[in-house]
């Protein structure tokens, strides 16, 4: 078996499942999401509606989205893909 590959004492990347990455990418993509969305209240209070409904239609589609990565991300862990 392969050791865990070690630069400078830190875990490299490689010792992480695929599904760990991806779910860590997930949440990556939730707090963005969050973030956006603050700023599309503040742009929107401030009389841009249109921009904040375009980038509504953006999130939307983050949204939607969301629902497929989680699931396939527990279909890996389910299997225990590395």
């Amino acid at each position: 078996m392969l050791q865990p590959l070690r630069t400078w004492g830190i875990l490299m990347a490689s010792e992480y499942s695929l599904a760990d990455v991806l779910e860590r990418m997930y949440e990556n993509q939730l707090a963005l999401e969050a973030a956006i969305m603050e700023l599309v209240l503040w742009v929107e209070e401030r009389g841009k509606l249109t921009t904040g409904g375009n980038v509504r239609g953006s999130l939307n589609t983050l949204g939607e989205n969301a629902g497929h990565i989680k699931q396939g991300i527990a279909r890996l862990k389910k299997h225990d893909v590395p």
